[in-house]
């Protein structure tokens, strides 16, 4: 009987967890070599299709996926 409750209280808590996260989706980031200007690397997300361009080295540290689309 305990292992049914225990069972019931994680699936209740894996629900509430996993819908505050729906909507959202963080970055990931892949470069696009292609697309380089000079010293500018171009980055596309996988999750969200967001383009990017840094001069830093390494992908971009925000999240466009948040941002509303206009």
């Amino acid at each position: 009987m305990h292992i049914v409750i225990g069972l019931l209280v994680a699936f209740v808590l894996v629900a509430i967890f996993a819908r505050r996260n729906r909507g959202v989706r963080r970055c990931r980031w892949r470069e696009d070599r292609a697309g380089n200007r000079g010293s500018l690397r171009k980055y596309r997300c996988a999750a969200c299709g967001a383009e990017a361009f840094t001069a830093e080295k390494g992908t971009p540290r925000k999240c466009l996926a948040e941002l509303p689309k206009t």
